[in-house]
């Protein structure tokens, strides 16, 4: 875990519009920066950076956030992964807090340089090797996808690295995965006599191989082992060449296969990604959701296809986000991604990724498989298959609908569904309120809540037993708990990234994003004490009313000596 104070200086030596220059060209305009949103497509800039308050906005798709969330959501990373990324560049080492049982490894640079060497080494022997590139011309690969994808090849052989690496027994070849240790710590090369895939992280980095037999053998497919670099549930591979195609397109394909992703670059199709030898985890949907709109899972057509696309529905449940699309692609049982469009071509390819079935078809479709749904019995076993599926959607639209079609399906009702279930009903939009109102009014509160991100050292002035109500009063009252916490010592930033992803998040960006409107001559501290000054006068009022109605009803007699020196006192003001 990355102490707190560490992501405040971390954001308080960063400058955001360094930060997001290096990967979307910014212009000045007034106090501002400007752009086209690099998270949608748009011909005019609505997305805007504040050098001044630290954040971007956009106004079109409504992205908001600091740097680290920004180097999140455009490179597709984790909060460490992000956090790590960004101290890297400004010469900062990331500390961790350690848990009682948790461990932390510190990767050393010099990995990094023996994976990138091993690159080089294996791309100078596919060049070497006529019977490596004839293999790759037979699958219809050009020199200029081998290149992207920097291919490669490992020559049959026991220690050929020792040609790229002088010191074959270097502790980093065992730690990268590249030799394996044997009996009398004889040492040998982990991939021999295979075209070689480099994994490479959205960073660029190289993490991990995977290698192909250019025959028959086993495994079919070798890859690296898990390492301080590499985690297979955690990383995709293609990723770093497609991300930009992804982006673009808000589409991304997930396949099986190196060979799948390749073949498909080959043919244009340039936003295909494939798991590493696992199935696709809950890490992978959620960084596949920062980058696009839509996943379209494209699994073979065989029995193991089918397990794999039920497992991706599985771990993506939890994750579904409202607005967002996930999609099952089935191929004929005889085809892959590779083998289909290398004979139906691109056209027809892209035909099927467009019509590809939605999740929540698939999830009917296959709860309902095998079963008479005009017999009781048949229903009850599908209530029973979709419980724990409908159980684990958190995303409020999409659950309801689930919900409603599962229902239909089985013929009971939503509410009959949700008890059955013992799963709480989607809620509905509360009723306004009748009674009148004595809380701070909206416009207030959001005054307050902006006063408090632009300088939160003012918390320190709210007045004691402050209440309001609406999303902006529970935003002010989160922070002003985080603050009390920080002793009021908090950068703007910091604050802000605390509250990333939690329930105020929306009201605060929201809150932040008003702020742009504010001019060069707007005096925080002055409009704080300027709303302070109207709370007291309003407490000091619903007091007074309160103190009123009470002597109203029994006189001045029925209230205590404390309250009767109280009301005179706000009486006289």
């Amino acid at each position: 875990m990355i102490p707190k104070s560490f992501i405040q200086d971390l954001l308080n030596r960063l400058d955001i519009v360094d930060v997001i220059e290096r990967y979307v060209p910014l212009k000045k305009a007034g106090g501002n920066y400007v752009a086209c949103c690099p998270f949608h497509n748009e011909k005019s800039p609505s997305f805007t950076v504040s050098q001044a308050k630290q954040f971007y906005h956009c106004f079109g798709c409504g992205v908001h956030g600091t740097a680290i969330s920004f180097v999140m959501e455009h490179l597709g990373l984790g909060f460490v992964e992000a956090v790590e990324d960004l101290a890297q560049s400004v010469g900062m080492d990331v500390p961790q807090e350690q848990r009682a049982g948790e461990s932390f490894h510190k990767i050393a640079p010099d990995l990094y340089e023996v994976m990138q060497t091993a690159t080089r080494y294996y791309r100078e022997q596919l060049k070497l090797s006529v019977r490596a590139i004839d293999y790759l011309k037979g699958r219809g690969l050009s020199g200029e996808i081998a290149a992207k994808f920097a291919i490669g090849y490992a020559p049959e052989g026991w220690q050929n690295l020792s040609a790229a690496f002088p010191d074959y027994r270097a502790d980093t070849l065992n730690e990268t995965g590249l030799v394996i240790s044997g009996e009398a710590d004889k040492r040998y090369d982990r991939f021999r006599d295979r075209i070689m895939f480099p994994i490479i992280n959205v960073r660029a980095q190289v993490i991990g191989f995977g290698g192909r037999v250019l025959d028959k053998g086993e495994p079919k497919y070798l890859n690296s082992p898990e390492t301080p670099l590499f985690e297979k549930g955690h990383e995709l591979y293609g990723l770093f060449q497609a991300q930009k195609a992804i982006r673009a397109g808000q589409r991304v394909l997930v396949v099986e296969g190196y060979m799948d992703v390749v073949a498909l670059a080959q043919h244009g199709v340039d936003y295909a990604v494939a798991t590493l030898g696992t199935a696709t985890t809950p890490y992978h949907i959620q960084k596949l959701l920062r980058l696009s709109d839509q996943i379209v899972f494209c699994f073979d057509g065989d029995k193991a296809g089918q397990k794999a696309a039920w497992r991706a529905l599985e771990n993506a449940l939890p994750y579904l986000q409202d607005g967002k699309l996930i999609s099952f692609l089935f191929l004929p049982a005889e085809h892959d991604p590779d083998s289909f469009i290398r004979e139906f071509g691109k056209a027809v390819f892209e035909r099927q990724v467009a019509e590809a079935m939605p999740l929540s078809g698939y999830l009917l479709r296959e709860i309902s498989s095998e079963l008479d749904l005009k017999s009781q019995e048949g229903r009850n076993q599908l209530l029973h298959r979709a419980r724990p599926l409908l159980s684990a959607i958190a995303s409020p639209v999409t659950a309801l609908l689930l919900r409603k079609e599962v229902a239909a399906v089985a013929g009971v009702s939503q509410a009959e569904l949700e008890a059955l279930f013992e799963i709480k009903p989607i809620a509905h939009a509360p009723r306004p309120s009748l009674k009148k109102a004595t809380r701070t009014p909206f416009p207030v509160q959001r005054l307050l809540l902006q006063c408090l991100i632009a300088q939160p050292e003012l918390g320190a002035q709210m007045p004691a037993g402050w209440h309001g109500e609406g999303a902006d009063a529970d935003a002010i009252g989160a922070v002003l708990s985080a603050l009390r916490e920080a002793g009021f010592a908090m950068s703007s930033p910091a604050l802000m990234q605390m509250f990333e992803g939690t329930s105020y998040a929306r009201a605060l960006s929201q809150a932040e994003a008003d702020m742009l409107a504010w001019g060069e001559s707007f005096d925080v501290a002055a409009e704080f004490a300027g709303l302070i000054s109207r709370l007291d006068d309003g407490q000091r009022r619903e007091q007074f009313q309160a103190l009123q109605g009470k002597s109203a009803q029994s006189g001045l007699s029925g209230l205590s000596a404390e309250e009767r020196e109280q009301y005179l006192h706000l009486l006289k003001r």
